[in-house]
């Protein structure tokens, strides 16, 4: 169908009605769809078009006319910018029933097989302050706001920030996050502040030179903080000045780490880590075992809700003390070691060497003697050879990154034919694929969406599955 309006065209009195999958308003203009960056279902408002595609166009907001009853003010001066936060001036409330709504569209129209009445979302008790890990890149050049190029007087400046969404090469300067504790700001901004003083060079995405690269802040419900500060190259008076500052400015920074990463991308698993100060890991504690978090393990990001995440996994799978249990893509063995008190015996995997290095030591350091980690790619190492060693699985639980599991390893799970298997995701979309993968032989007994990250669109699912007699 041709489109109604026209890219710069200003559309008046356009009525929200609900929200993507990506945070944005949906809106009908002559049946026409049009998303709208920053509205709320339920607003009126007048917005100006600045893309159209062949069967959409794209928004935003000139003047807000009637707000919405699920419209909130914001917290943070970045947002509408950052990209982070996309659903920080919605009510919470609201923000969960939209997730609740994606895990059911998810499974409706990717899944596409029967599924019970998902259980009631289980919300954050803590909306802000919540998460435990913060990922932050330096730019030479950063980012200029809108009001910022407005005033006529732009500055070109360096940034330590976020990524904007889908730009590589533009880094936004953030001064306040209030997704984790407040130290973790203090802590940025100071490594920027001394960075600027002392003319240590910035990094340029673009022409891949300059010094300060990127930023990590980690920190545990027990109060330990880890940072990692990365390097595009080796400047050793530079590099020691630096880190000698953070250390002596912050005394509760318990691992103090830095990394020269002279590639091209950002990812850390295949650099070397070295420990400048402190241990070269942090600890975290549930329900009395305690688990090491070094540079390059994963951890769930929200540390309280991830304790309910955990209970509600151990929950579904229904353990007796008789199963053989495997955990695939285990990480740190944090789930293995939680639910191994009533399992028989529990097998980890995971493509992460350090990760697993850091689930063996969490279990001897746990006292869990009926556990098994293995390292490798699962599509390979999830082979034979492991099944010969750890046993048949009655359980199987399964935690993989947002793509899900490749192919191979969805059609071992169903040569071993588990009784029962607890899927949990960060992505919805990609589970409800996996499932309609398995659904030859399993049907769904449970649905239950868990939010680690509010104010973002991302939604936690745990799913149950219980093999077909």
């Amino acid at each position: 169908m041709k489109l109604p309006f026209k890219r710069g065209d200003v559309l008046e009195q356009v009525r929200v009605e609900d929200l993507t999958t990506e945070g944005h308003g949906i809106a009908r203009v002559d049946r026409a769809v049009l998303f709208i960056e920053g509205a709320a279902p339920g607003d009126l408002v007048n917005v100006q078009v600045y893309r159209t595609k062949k069967n959409y166009g794209e928004a935003k907001i000139v003047e807000l006319l009637e707000t919405s009853a699920d419209r909130t003010t914001p917290r943070c001066a970045h947002f509408g910018t950052c990209g982070g936060c996309k659903l920080q001036h919605i009510v919470y409330e609201r923000q969960l029933a939209f997730k609740q709504k994606l895990v059911t569209d998810a499974f409706e129209r990717i899944g596409k097989v029967e599924f019970p009445e998902l259980l009631p979302i289980l919300g954050s008790a803590e909306v802000f302050a919540y998460r435990n890990r913060l990922d932050y890149a330096a730019a030479d050049r950063r980012w200029l706001t809108a009001e910022e190029i407005a005033s006529g007087e732009p500055i070109s400046s360096p940034g330590l920030g976020f990524h904007i969404p889908g730009r590589f090469d533009k880094i936004l300067d953030i001064t306040t996050c209030h997704l984790q504790d407040n130290r973790s700001n203090t802590i940025r901004n100071s490594i920027k502040e001394y960075a600027v003083k002392h003319g240590l060079e910035f990094f340029n995405p673009v022409s891949q030179e300059g010094f300060l690269r990127n930023v990590i802040v980690r920190s545990t419900s027990t109060g330990e903080w880890m940072v990692i500060i990365v390097f595009k190259k080796e400047q050793e008076k530079e590099r020691i000045g630096l880190l000698e500052h953070v250390r002596d400015s912050f005394p509760e920074i318990t691992s103090l780490l830095y990394i020269i990463n002279e590639k091209r991308n950002d990812t850390i698993f295949d650099q070397d880590v070295v420990c400048f100060s402190g241990r070269d890991h942090i600890l975290e504690e549930m329900e009395g075992l305690t688990f090491k978090i070094s540079a390059k393990s994963f951890y769930q990001t929200n540390s309280h809700q991830a304790y309910a995440l955990y209970r509600i996994t151990r929950d579904f799978a229904g353990l007796t003390g008789a199963e053989n249990v495997y955990d695939l893509y285990t990480g740190t063995g944090t789930i293995a070691q939680f639910v191994a008190k009533a399992a028989k015996h529990v097998a980890g995997i995971d493509y992460v060497d350090d990760a697993i290095a850091d689930a063996g030591i969490n279990a001897a350091n746990n006292k869990i003697d009926n556990v098994a980690f293995v390292a490798g790619d699962l599509k390979d190492a999830f082979n034979n050879d492991f099944i010969a060693k750890n046993g048949l699985p009655d359980v199987i639980i399964t935690d993989p990154p947002r793509s899900g599991m490749h192919p191979d390893v969805v059609q071992k799970i169903l040569e071993l034919k588990p009784v029962r298997i607890v899927y949990v995701s960060c992505n919805p979309t990609t589970q409800a694929r996996d499932i309609q993968l398995l659904s030859t032989d399993y049907r769904i007994e449970k649905i239950q969406p868990v939010d680690m990250f509010p104010h973002t669109t991302h939604v936690e699912n745990v799913v149950l599955l219980q093999r077909i007699v």
